[in-house]
């Protein structure tokens, strides 16, 4: 069941989606070679609770994992796509790091995720990264009150599909605000018109995963989520509601 939020619920969700944003771009100044992605995590963890939030993911396990995710922020290094646990791992020159961060504040809860190229990235990556942040964009843009969810994934896959790269298709976003995961789940392709309608109080993350050379992925023994080839992945991820002034970022 989709559960419409108020107009004063929306105010209390972009509130907390504001520190949301602060806590990642944060994170991601302190994403440099030779750092391990276990101190991104203290990081986020820490500044969370600084700002009287509560971490959404750490011990938190979806209908669709197998475990309870074990850290603060995901930290998907490369060809990992979502999931991935920090550890030990240092950051090299290179690399792309997916951070995907959710919080709960006064009650509410908002998701977001950005991918952050570590030193000096190959020239597909860098493209990768830009086609994946614009097809943010794009879908956030389609997200007006009257649209549907088949126009959300239709401006993803479209735009992905023009670049030469590949919408991952077996995970997506979703519904959220009273818990972290919510009713409905927001594909990352689809149809024009099709689908359920947008309706004014919906609150979803849209976050488009794209990859150089795949749509298939395989699950980790961790939980984490990778492209099936092994090739290099992105992501982004906002918080939106959907109103009848057309659709609103709540976490920037």
């Amino acid at each position: 069941m989709i559960k419409l939020k108020t107009e004063e619920e929306i105010k209390k969700i972009k509130e907390g989606g504001h520190l949301l944003a602060k806590i990642i771009h944060d994170v991601a100044k302190k994403t440099k070679e030779g750092v391990a992605t276990r101190e991104l995590d203290w990081l986020a963890e820490n500044s969370i609770l600084k700002y009287g939030g509560e971490p959404a993911f750490k011990n938190y396990q979806p209908d669709f994992s197998l475990r309870p995710f074990p850290a603060t922020l995901c930290v998907s290094v490369n060809n990992i796509i979502v999931h991935g646990i920090p550890g030990n791992y240092l950051l090299r020159n290179g690399d792309l790091v997916k951070l995907d961060l959710g919080m709960k504040y006064k009650d509410f809860f908002t998701d977001i995720a950005i991918t952050v190229k570590v030193g000096k990235v190959s020239s597909i990556a860098n493209r990768l990264v830009m086609t994946t942040k614009r097809a943010l964009d794009l879908a956030i843009a389609a997200a007006q009150e009257g649209a549907t969810l088949g126009d959300i994934g239709h401006a993803i896959d479209y735009y992905v599909r023009s670049q030469g790269f590949y919408t991952i298709k077996a995970l997506c976003g979703h519904g959220v605000g009273y818990t972290p995961h919510e009713e409905p789940d927001v594909l990352n392709y689809g149809e024009p018109h099709k689908g359920l309608k947008l309706k004014d109080g919906m609150v979803i993350a849209i976050e488009p995963m794209v990859a150089v050379d795949t749509s298939d992925v395989i699950e980790l023994p961790d939980g984490s989520f990778a492209t099936k080839t092994g090739c290099l992945a992105a992501h982004f991820e906002h918080t939106i509601a959907v109103t009848s002034r057309g659709p609103i970022i709540l976490t920037k």
